[in-house]
């Protein structure tokens, strides 16, 4: 069965051992699937595409939880007894 590549380029283990910087600038900021055997065996991901998928987990995360609280009844608060 084929499979299912996430990423528009793609590298061999080869090719990543050779020169990993130089794959990585020519990706321009994109993910590169790395390949053995021409099958997936993982991505490697620059630094601001990886801290911008954990904002947008760290997003859906916060989500769910303001959905599961959306009907919960309002606990009233003094500001002054804090």
């Amino acid at each position: 069965m084929p499979q299912r590549i996430y990423a528009d380029r793609t590298a061999s283990v080869t090719e990543l051992k050779r020169d990993p910087m130089g794959m990585l600038a020519a990706a321009e900021g994109h993910a590169i699937a790395i390949l053995n055997r021409n099958r997936a065996a993982f991505y490697c991901v620059p630094v601001a595409a990886y801290e911008a998928m954990l904002d947008r987990l760290e997003d859906a995360e916060l989500n769910a939880v303001a959905d599961e609280r959306r009907d919960m009844a309002e606990v009233p608060v003094d500001r002054n007894a804090l």
